[in-house]
C-alpha cells in the first residue's frame, strides 16, 4: 500500500539543502522562489543549510541530515522543498530517521531523485520528481511545470492527467545584467524547441504501472545498500503490481548509461517492469557509434517490454511531476510525438 501526503493551502514549505547550497551570489534567487510561494499562501520555513555551499555541499553530512530530519517529522510541514539538487546527498542517507517521517510531499530532481527514490522505497510513502525551488521563481510558470500544485494537491483516491509539453529548453537563460536585485523573471524557462517523444518501436504505445524512477547517474549508487531494495518494495507496498520506470541521466556518456542500466537489471530492478520512460538528456554522446537509441533498443529486446524517450523529464525542462509509487497510465501517439500520463493515487 502507498501512502499519499496532501499539500492543503496554508501549509508550511520546508526548504532545506540535503546536497548543494546555493553560493551568496545567487542568493537572490532563491530569495525571489521563498516570496513566490508566501505568495501563494504558504508559509516558508527556511533552514540554514540552504545559503551555505563549500566542496560540493551544503554543510558537513550530518548537519544536512539532522535539518532535514527535524522538518521530516515536523507536522507542520507539508512539503520539503530543496532548492535544487547537486552532487553529494547520497552522504545523507545513512542518518535519515525513515522511521519518523510523517506524510508529506518531497519534491526534486536530479541529486534529490536519490532521496525520493530510497524514501518511497524504504517507507512507502509517495514522493513527487518535478521541478526545484529556484526555478519556481518566475512570476509565470508553464503549463507543464505548474502541473506540480494539482499533482500535491490530489487526495488519496483521486488522480490528475499531464500532457507532454508543446516545447523544451536546450540553453538556460542569462539573467540580464540590468535586473533589479531580487525582481522576479516572468519566466524561468528559454522554451524554444518543440517537444516529440518518441518510441523505439516505431508505433504508438501504452502504458501502465506503478511510477519509480530519478536521475540514473545517481540512484544507481541506491543497488547493494540497505536504501534501494526494489524487490522488498514490491512484495511490501505494491505485490503482483508491475512497474514503470522512468529514468534520466545528466551526465553519462552512452556506455556509461548502458553500464548502469544493465547492472540495475542484474541487481533485479527491473523485474515485473511494464516498460520504461527515458527523459531527454544533454548528455548520451555516443561512444564508438553506439548511441542512446541503440542502448534503449537494447533494453527493450531484453527485457521485451515497450520504451519511450525524449519524455518531459530531467535536466531539460519541463518537466512532468511524477509520482514515486503512484499507478499511471501513459497513451503515446507515434504520429503525433504526444502523450497523456494519467496518476492514480491508489
Amino acid at each position: 500500500m502507498i501512502r499519499y501526503p496532501l499539500l492543503q493551502k496554508g501549509m508550511t514549505i520546508g526548504v532545506t539543502a540535503p546536497s548543494s547550497g546555493v553560493e551568496p551570489s545567487m542568493h537572490d534567487l532563491l530569495k525571489q522562489a521563498i516570496r513566490r510561494m508566501e505568495s501563494e499562501g504558504f508559509t516558508v520555513s527556511v533552514g540554514d543549510t540552504i545559503w551555505t555551499q563549500h566542496k560540493a555541499k551544503s554543510a558537513p553530512a550530518r548537519l544536512r541530515a539532522d535539518e532535514l530530519n527535524r522538518m521530516l517529522k515536523d507536522d507542520r510541514i507539508g512539503l520539503v522543498l530543496p532548492p535544487w539538487g547537486g552532487e553529494l546527498l547520497v552522504e545523507v542517507l545513512e542518518y535519515i530517521d525513515y522511521e519518523q517521517i510523517g506524510d508529506k510531499w518531497l519534491l526534486g530532481y536530479s541529486d534529490i531523485s536519490l532521496l525520493l527514490l530510497a524514501v518511497t522505497l524504504n517507507t512507502g510513502l509517495a514522493t513527487a520528481h518535478g521541478t526545484n525551488l529556484v526555478d519556481l521563481r518566475g512570476s509565470v510558470d508553464d503549463e507543464t511545470t505548474a502541473k506540480w500544485r494539482e499533482a500535491l494537491t490530489t487526495p488519496a483516491g483521486g488522480s490528475f492527467e499531464q500532457r507532454s509539453s508543446e516545447r523544451y529548453q536546450i540553453e538556460w537563460k542569462h539573467r540580464s545584467e540590468n535586473a533589479e536585485p531580487d525582481s522576479p523573471d516572468d519566466s524561468v524557462f528559454n522554451l524554444t524547441e518543440p517537444t516529440v517523444w518518441r518510441s523505439v518501436s516505431g508505433s504508438d504505445v501504452g502504458l501502465k504501472g506503478r511510477l519509480l524512477g530519478g536521475c540514473i547517474d545517481v540512484i544507481r549508487h541506491l543497488i547493494g545498500t540497505p536504501y534501494g531494495d526494489v524487490r522488498a518494495f514490491r512484495e511490501r507496498h505494491i505485490p503482483g503490481e508491475p512497474v514503470l520506470w522512468y529514468l534520466e541521466d545528466c551526465e553519462m556518456n552512452t556506455a556509461d548509461l548502458r553500464r548502469s542500466l544493465v547492472q540495475m537489471k542484474l541487481a533485479g530492478w527491473f523485474e515485473n517492469c511494464s516498460g520504461l520512460m527515458f527523459g531527454r538528456s544533454p548528455a548520451n554522446m555516443p561512444v564508438g557509434g553506439y548511441t542512446a537509441e541503440d542502448v534503449y533498443r537494447d533494453l527493450s529486446e531484453e527485457l521485451s517490454v515497450p520504451v519511450l524517450y525524449d519524455i518531459d523529464c530531467g535536466h531539460m525542462p519541463p518537466q512532468l511531476t511524477l509520482i514515486n509509487g503512484a499507478m499511471a497510465q501513459v497513451e503515446f501517439s507515434e504520429e503525433k510525438g504526444t502523450a497523456s500520463v494519467l496518476q492514480i493515487f491508489k
